[in-house]
């Protein structure tokens, strides 16, 4: 009877902290509790960063898996973790692929170390810092009772290293056109290219690609038939993955256009193509690669209507454009924002010239002590000969004799 009385003693006990914790792999006496520095384990992979959070502590606070996001995007459901109930104590995991790792406003810093070569010698390291955070929404209220979570994480790996095993990331967007007999939702994709013929997609060596370097752009769409077109509102960069960076740099926005763009194709097929020179942000001064993002406001028109929606930056007018002051709603779908990168453009002066491009591990010719010193004696030899000479045809001209002028009658002999 008086294990009887126990075992319901205890169950007591516990039911309180097994509702509490919804059944969740949870210790009522080591969880009950607000989250602390330890409650965060950040793994730094080779093809991705891995996070794994105490969800029972998360719990305890009120909170749960899907008020956790990266970088306060808790609208975005890739930026979101989900649950492992299978280790104790449970934990919510994200993941960041090092592919993709600035989709959810991570942020990418690129410094440089002082480090050793493969040979020994004293050298600069590149060294690229992938940072954020994950927290819980504000409430909507001006007080609120529930503490906010904040984990902080961060990984450095070397430049090179991120830029050979990653690609240039390429988001797509599904937008819904509406037409009179009913709806279909078209991809479209941006997409960076070496050169004017769009066949060979954009490689970036490991040493980052040269200031100035032409780079050509194509935004393109799938499942679209052939009365609808591709329109590039605007397009401009970032040194982040972030769109809505606070530091920009437009390409093209109606008339204006940077001098190194060229817009090639707009709103006349399904594609939108332009090409533009890689610079580098001045944020990254001091750095000898920088980060540079593209993003293309782009929208889908009627072949039809297209023309009519292109900016007129001329000074002469359409006859027509007159003609067409009221647009309808099927004309247009709404806008899509399209990011690609990171464009890895290094800001060390370089010679342009292909034929001097060469391998980064051959090693440069430099002159020694020894080679400066005989190209230095060689040097004065030959200006000691120089005047040398010089002399001897002075002391020559001086006992050449001199030349007599006579007078009188000329020998008849002579002529």
């Amino acid at each position: 009877m008086e294990r009887i009385w126990l075992l319901l003693l205890l169950t007591i006990r516990v039911l309180p902290g097994s509702a509490q914790f919804n059944g969740y792999n949870c210790d009522t006496n080591l969880h009950s509790r607000f989250p602390a520095e330890r409650d965060i384990s950040v793994y730094c992979g080779v093809q991705a960063i891995t996070m794994k959070i105490n969800f029972c502590t998360v719990l305890f606070s009120g909170y749960s898996e899907t008020d956790l996001a990266l970088n306060g995007r808790h609208g975005d459901s890739h930026c979101r973790g989900f649950i492992n109930n299978n280790t104790f104590p449970a934990v919510v995991i994200f993941i960041i692929n090092l592919s993709t790792l600035e989709g959810c406003g991570n942020n990418l810093v690129v410094s440089t170390i002082p480090g050793v070569s493969a040979y020994g010698n004293a050298t600069s390291v590149q060294i690229g810092n992938i940072s954020g955070y994950i927290d819980t929404p504000d409430p909507p209220t001006i007080i609120s009772y529930l503490p906010g979570l904040l984990y902080k994480f961060s990984c450095s790996y070397p430049l090179e290293y991120l830029v050979n095993n990653t690609q240039l990331a390429s988001s797509s967007a599904a937008i819904s056109v509406r037409e009179n007999n009913g709806t279909f939702v078209s991809t479209l994709n941006l997409l960076l290219y070496n050169d004017s013929t769009y066949s060979q997609q954009l490689i970036i060596p490991s040493i980052g690609l040269p200031l100035k370097t032409k780079v050509f752009a194509a935004v393109q769409a799938t499942n679209l038939d052939g009365r609808w077109n591709v329109l590039m509102d605007y397009c401009y960069t970032t040194p982040s993955g972030n769109p809505n960076d606070d530091i920009r740099y437009d390409l093209f926005l109606s008339c204006d256009k940077d001098p190194q763009t060229t817009v090639i194709e707009n709103g006349r097929s399904q594609q939108g193509r332009f090409s533009f020179e890689v610079f580098r942000f001045v944020k990254h001064k001091n750095q000898k690669m920088s980060t540079v993002f593209l993003h293309c406001v782009t929208k889908l028109c009627r072949a039809d209507d297209c023309p009519f929606l292109m900016p007129i930056c001329d000074h002469r007018e359409r006859r027509d454009a007159g003609r067409r002051t009221t647009w309808s709603p099927q004309s247009t779908s709404g806008n899509a924002v399209l990011s690609a990168g990171p464009i890895i453009t290094r800001s060390d002066e370089t010679p342009t010239n292909n034929s001097q491009l060469g391998s980064p591990n051959e090693p440069h010719f430099q002159l020694n002590a020894i080679t400066s010193a005989l190209i230095s004696g060689m040097v004065i030899l030959g200006v000691m000969s120089f005047s040398l000479l010089l002399c001897l045809l002075a002391l020559l001209h001086r006992k050449a004799p001199t030349s007599l002028v006579l007078n009188g009658i000329r020998n008849p002999v002579f002529d």
